[in-house]
């Protein structure tokens, strides 16, 4: 091998492993959630396996979060606003950082993708109880200060929010509290004000510059059923 670097070789044990053969489709699933993850990343997938000769993929997406949420929404259908709503936000409170991005599609779907430290949080958690009260808050705030909601109308929760969403919200952390014995929920109590406050400010001033889109991703949340 040229140059200098570290190889690192694995090879599963049948002893412990069910499978010790690689799957292709999930190796690459993975490697491009980590590409769209860390956008400073270039990975390269190759199969030598094949008699046909190898396979190969690049993974490679500068745009990173916004990429995914852009990603996920092709894979699903149509996006009825123009934009992918997307931000970064170091917060010491946290000891991390998050990356959100946000869209609407017109599936009446939700898909929202949490991960800790390039980690996907299955189960959910603190940064993603966070998003949704955020975007709720900042929905909530746009709502009646034009005219969508009355001071008489109860505060929207954040279990309403779902309808149409496409979200993928990312924190990187020092000190992770991953909690369930899967360790795919996330436990950090700070993360969930710190997320909530970003996104409200963030979404409320993407919905103030942009009033026709505002309107109608705000009006398809008010109108969605209310879950009891």
């Amino acid at each position: 091998m040229a140059g200098s670097g570290t190889a690192i070789t694995f090879l599963p044990d049948a002893a412990i492993f069910d499978t010790v053969e690689y799957a292709y489709g999930a190796l690459a699933a993975r490697l491009t959630e980590l590409a769209f993850l860390n956008p400073g990343l270039d990975l390269v997938l190759t199969d030598e396996r094949s008699p046909d000769g190898p396979q190969r993929a690049r993974f490679r997406f500068p745009g990173g979060v916004r990429e995914f949420v852009a990603f996920l929404d092709a894979q699903a259908g149509e996006r009825f606003i123009a934009d992918v709503i997307a931000f970064e936000r170091e917060d010491p409170r946290m000891a991390g950082r998050m990356e959100v991005a946000v869209s609407w599609s017109g599936t009446h779907e939700e898909r929202v993708r949490g991960f800790v430290n390039s980690m996907a949080t299955h189960n959910g958690g603190t940064h993603e109880t966070g998003l949704r009260e955020g975007i709720a808050a900042a929905v909530d705030a746009y709502a009646r200060a034009h005219g969508l909601l009355t001071a008489t109308d109860p505060a929207l929760r954040a279990d309403r929010v779902g309808a149409d969403l496409t979200a993928v919200v990312s924190v990187k952390l020092d000190d992770p509290e991953l909690t369930d014995c899967t360790r795919r929920t996330l436990g950090n109590t700070a993360v969930r004000a710190c997320v909530a406050e970003a996104v409200r400010e963030h979404l409320g001033s993407w919905l103030e510059e942009h009033p026709r889109e505002a309107e109608e991703a705000v009006s398809r949340i008010l109108r969605a059923p209310v879950r009891d």
